[in-house]
């Protein structure tokens, strides 16, 4: 049976992801195609980040596949619907089944069949898309409904949803990800070109155990479960051995929810001699000093530290479950320690105000990071976010042609007022950051404070207009 995976996603359709330069392997389908080898069936990864739509047609055509797998995730639907076009409108793929998986899904998984796709694959998808690989070949030896996880159209009763796949208790039985399966030179050379070094990403948990109402949580779920550390760093004594990469990513949502594996983590990596440097993403209320020295120890070189707002009174808007100082305190910790600090911001928050804005400027001075970024909030389907605001929405966007980054809904001032709102505090804070050198800053530090000045007037101007 001949088997496809790819994803959609294609780099140079991103302008915003060309500035930025931070591209990362498609790990899902390639942990897909691992599990598939592991149990016998061959398939081939069409990894589509630095090619392009028409190379995939082409690339299916030649291949002429029984099954196409595609993971979906919010940025690569549109492309999905495509490929979906493109298969069922073309005479020599009209025995190629199509199967979707990824967080888009769940929470769309009707649309989704009734524009083509034979089959939908919620949550983990390893064991479903084996299952599914059998049954299409005739070796599964239940009946469609059998297979946990999965849905799909029946011609009398419409979607049919099967029971949820439990999910994976032990991680350590998934193979390593087939990274052999794409050219990671390439996103090698991407990374060193922008950035100066290169970087490849690990996962050592699925899940995360914490409720934040903007956070889909739709294929993991509000789980926690992880790999041992010794499994993990196996996977990366197979990287040191077959890639010349300089840094991992471990991708993971709190990479120190247990201070107990981080210590054990540690051990294990500096016990082998495997320590190379990495970054991750934590909680402040997950990290103390004996965790920062830990991070140290065992090769991190960047934390990412959530904090989405520097207003206590928005973080519990979010149930984030956090405290303001406590974000602040570990930002500055984990400096001290010799690690550089990042952290996250979000506004358009419901319920934020202007004086919620400027107490994260105030956050951003105080903490201090090494670096931040900034998003306007957009509510994806299946989080409590959307639930709250979907009756607020201000448009009715036709789901073909849009994603949920597409949604507006109505907030405390309009669309505009944020897009101020960012550049203010992107130039409050390098303002702030360049007083350290004033005279090396001379000329920067006037045109910095006439920015910021220029964007806190537009943002009174947006202030007064009415709110659509």
């Amino acid at each position: 049976m001949k088997i496809l995976l790819t994803h959609g996603y294609f780099i140079g359709e991103d302008a915003k992801e060309q500035a930025i330069m931070r591209p990362y392997v498609p790990l899902g389908i390639l942990y897909i195609s691992a599990y598939l080898e592991q149990h016998g069936y061959n398939n081939e990864v069409f990894d589509s980040t630095f090619s392009s739509f028409d190379k995939l047609c082409t690339r299916l055509l030649e291949e002429r596949p029984q099954v196409i797998g595609i993971y979906t995730n919010l940025m690569t639907k549109l492309n999905v619907l495509r490929i979906i076009n493109f298969v069922k409108d073309t005479p020599e793929l009209q025995q190629t089944k199509i199967i979707l998986g990824g967080p888009e899904v769940r929470n769309h998984a009707l649309k989704f069949l009734e524009h083509g796709a034979n089959f939908i694959v919620s949550g983990e998808g390893e064991q479903t898309m084996l299952e599914l690989v059998q049954y299409m070949e005739g070796t599964f030896t239940g009946t469609l409904a059998d297979i946990e996880g999965v849905s799909y159209l029946d011609a009398e009763k419409g979607m049919l949803q099967n029971k949820e796949r439990t999910k994976l208790k032990n991680l350590d039985v998934l193979p390593f990800p087939n990274r052999h399966k794409v050219n990671l030179s390439l996103y090698f050379d991407a990374w060193k070109g922008r950035h100066g070094t290169s970087t490849i990403s690990v996962s050592t948990m699925r899940g995360c155990p914490y409720s934040c109402k903007w956070c889909s949580r739709a294929v993991y779920g509000q789980s926690y479960r992880r790999r041992s550390p010794g499994k993990v760093v196996d996977e990366i004594e197979h990287i040191k051995a077959n890639y010349a990469v300089d840094s991992l990513w471990f991708v993971d949502d709190v990479f120190t929810v247990s201070h107990q594996w981080l210590e054990k983590f540690t051990e294990e990596i500096t016990s082998r001699n495997l320590v190379m440097p990495y970054e991750c993403i934590s909680r402040a209320d997950r990290m103390n000093e004996e965790v920062i020295i830990n991070l140290k120890k065992s090769g991190c070189f960047r934390v990412w530290i959530g904090a989405e707002s520097g207003s206590q009174k928005v973080i519990d808007l979010m149930d984030r479950r956090v405290e303001v100082e406590q974000v602040q305190q570990m930002i500055q910790l984990a400096r001290k320690h010799g690690l550089q600090a990042g952290t996250f911001i979000m506004v358009g928050y419901p319920g934020e105000t202007k004086e919620d804005i400027y107490a994260t400027v105030q956050h951003l001075k105080n903490a201090d990071p090494d670096l931040f970024t900034i998003t306007v909030a957009y509510p994806i389907k299946g989080t409590p976010l959307y639930a709250e605001v979907e009756d607020r929405f201000v448009a009715s966007l036709p789901w073909e042609n849009s994603t949920d980054r597409d949604i507006d809904f109505t907030r405390t001032y309009n669309r505009k007022y944020y897009d101020y709102a960012i550049q203010m505090i992107n130039y409050e804070v390098n303002y702030h950051k360049a007083l350290k050198k004033p005279v090396a800053n001379l000329f920067r530090l006037s045109m910095l404070k006439l920015r910021s000045t220029l964007a806190k007037g537009h943002m009174w101007v947006e202030e007064r207009k009415k709110v659509i």
